[in-house]
């Protein structure tokens, strides 16, 4: 058992946090300039003035998703943003976050691996 194992064993709040962390980091770069630089902004800890409310507005708004424009994607999203400021959040949130990679590759995998076989009809 290595120190990263102690550590990791010592605190699961702060493992959840480093998962979070390390999936935004990717979102940023993944993102177009101007939606990365947002990102990164709310990020900072000095931004949970405006992190609250917009991710309550997000929930609330997500809950409204049978509405046009409006969608049930904002739930989630809402709860990463709280998951910063509330500690109770995170585990799960980083949880839903690695599932929902999880369900997406295999998704992704399976639809590339259905369309591999239509070419060989």
């Amino acid at each position: 058992m290595g120190q990263n194992d102690i550590l990791e064993t010592a605190d699961p709040d702060a493992k959840a946090e480093r998962i979070l962390h390390r999936r935004l980091d990717w979102a940023e770069r993944k993102l177009p300039g101007f939606l990365g630089a947002w990102v990164r902004h709310l990020r900072r800890p000095s931004a949970s003035w405006i992190r609250i409310p917009i991710g309550v507005l997000l929930i609330a708004c997500g809950f409204l998703g049978f509405l046009p424009i409006l969608g049930f994607w904002m739930v989630p999203l809402g709860l990463a943003l709280l998951a910063f400021d509330i500690a109770l959040l995170r585990r799960p949130t980083a949880r839903m976050i690695v599932s929902g990679e999880r369900w997406w590759t295999r998704l992704r995998r399976r639809w590339s691996d259905g369309r591999a076989g239509e070419g060989d009809r």
